[in-house]
């Protein structure tokens, strides 16, 4: 996830009570063994969450557990800074509802959900946006080193390429990375003619768990065509895999030119899923929905 304002969460504890058919206690966590433990989820689909982990990521992201009768039975995990960032939730649905009710309650959030949603989600949030995706993942026996002619024109980018990195990041989304973001990743790049024309980098490092997610990949128009996504990705693939078991990535499921080029470095595919803009219901827009969702009651 990438660096932002780091709010601290507060240490209050709060009993739900029936409002979620029993006592459910809501309350922050730093305890990784306990937050590892609930990422319920094979490593490439809980990359994120695994790499928050990290002793300079785990502070930068709100932590809650839900427990039921002392027992621990969900996780909420949000990164810090300004709406939207990710939110990853685990465990049982009653323990994911009490979270989103008094624990984290972000306004707005990208939330990656199964093939048409997440019904506890959708109690207290809007979906305004939905992408339909793919998570891939690669490791040093699948890896395939990309041999072609653009691979001598790669170079390491450095905080002080930053300014370049976000100029060609403004063709093609609208990402904006500060100099720690690059500092702290692993990014490489193809420059022509003075001009970065190329890139391709990180979106976060979980260096104790051994996991990384590769992104911001991205190639101007004028130089498509080369070679230049493939040399790049591959590179930052092959650096990250001299001290990571496992990297993985995200890209939309209709983008075919991309999966192949990813698919021809060695990733494959290990689930489908969608990523979900998700704004917070006001409290009057509640019961409207519930009336919806429950058949008119």
């Amino acid at each position: 996830m990438s660096a932002t304002n780091n709010p601290q969460p507060s240490d209050d504890v709060v009993d739900v009570g029936a409002a979620t058919q029993g006592s459910i206690e809501v309350a922050p966590t730093r305890d990784r063994d306990l937050i590892r433990r609930l990422i319920d989820a094979d490593r490439a689909i809980a990359a994120h969450a695994l790499a928050d982990l990290d002793p300079g990521e785990l502070p930068r992201t709100r932590c809650y557990v839900a427990r039921r009768g002392g027992e621990a039975i969900a996780l909420g995990m949000e990164y810090s800074g300004w709406a939207p960032q990710p939110l990853h939730l685990f465990g049982e649905p009653i323990g994911v509802a009490a979270i989103l009710e008094v624990g984290i309650r972000p306004r707005a959030a990208w939330v990656p959900t199964p093939i048409g949603g997440d019904p506890i989600l959708d109690l207290r949030y809007e979906t305004e946006k939905v992408n339909p995706m793919l998570r891939m993942a690669v490791d040093r026996g699948s890896f395939r080193r990309y041999m072609g002619d653009a691979t001598r024109l790669v170079v390491p980018l450095v905080p002080a390429d930053s300014g370049a990195l976000n100029r060609l990041y403004q063709l093609g989304f609208a990402a904006w990375l500060p100099p720690l973001a690059v500092a702290e990743g692993v990014y490489r790049g193809i420059h022509r003619d003075g001009r970065l024309v190329a890139a391709a980098g990180t979106h976060v490092i979980g260096r104790g768990e051994r996991i990384a997610v590769l992104g911001n990949v991205l190639t101007a128009a004028g130089s498509r065509g080369n070679g230049y996504a493939r040399a790049t990705t591959s590179a930052v693939t092959e650096a990250l895999l001299d001290f990571c078991d496992d990297v993985v990535l995200n890209v939309r499921s209709d983008n075919s030119v991309a999966i192949r080029l990813y698919q021809s470095l060695g990733y494959s595919v290990r689930a489908e899923f969608e990523e979900r803009l998700v704004v917070r219901r006001s409290a009057l827009a509640l019961p409207r929905l519930l009336r919806r969702i429950f058949g008119g009651v």
